[in-house]
């Protein structure tokens, strides 16, 4: 059987994410149209966008190409704690497999209204947060939200990955690349 996602397939890329030591941050799948309201309460999806039948289509497939093309992930996976970030990790590696981390709400904290002193705090958060390496031979996968155009990892469509190399605590991180899930499915 032919890939379909032959440019990862075709680049070193594949390779390295096989032999581990990245950070793999995604956006959620599709989210249903409209905005999370005021009195939003993350226990209670009904105050909150959620996934769309087709967000819940590209989180299974999401968790299947990675299984499909032998990337190891280190477990738990980290969610946002927003009902769509939670459930795209549950759907793509099984509930038992996901850590809820209140530390990624403060990426969708950088699409509001803060001070830049605020996001410059979010954005050091961040920084240390994805220069750590996951233990030796996996892949740490992070499910939270898009950034604003030119902030932090920047725009990121749904389900598109932001492939992120640590240097060590201390020592930054690079940014490898981005694939969409169109570029993982085989």
């Amino acid at each position: 059987m032919k890939p379909k996602g032959d440019k990862l397939l075709t680049s070193p890329i594949l390779t390295l994410l096989r032999n581990g030591g990245y950070n793999l941050y995604a956006r959620h799948g599709e989210a249903t149209i409209g905005e999370d309201q005021a009195n939003m309460n993350f226990q209670d999806c009904s105050t909150q966008r959620n996934l769309s039948e087709e967000g819940k289509r590209q989180a299974m497939t999401y968790g299947e190409a990675l299984r499909s093309l032998y990337i190891p992930i280190y477990y738990p996976v980290l969610a946002s704690p927003f009902c769509r970030t939670r459930e795209t990790a549950e759907l793509a590696f099984g509930k038992e497999n996901v850590q809820v981390d209140p530390f990624w709400l403060e990426t969708y904290n950088l699409s509001s209204n803060s001070s830049a002193a605020e996001q410059q705090r979010i954005l050091n958060n961040l920084k240390s947060a994805l220069e750590i390496p996951p233990p030796a031979g996996s892949n740490k996968v992070i499910i939270a939200h898009s950034f604003p155009k030119g902030i932090g990892l920047g725009a990121i469509p749904y389900m598109g990955t932001v492939i992120v190399k640590p240097r060590g605590v201390g020592l930054g991180f690079e940014i490898i690349g981005q694939v969409s899930l169109n570029e993982l499915q085989v």
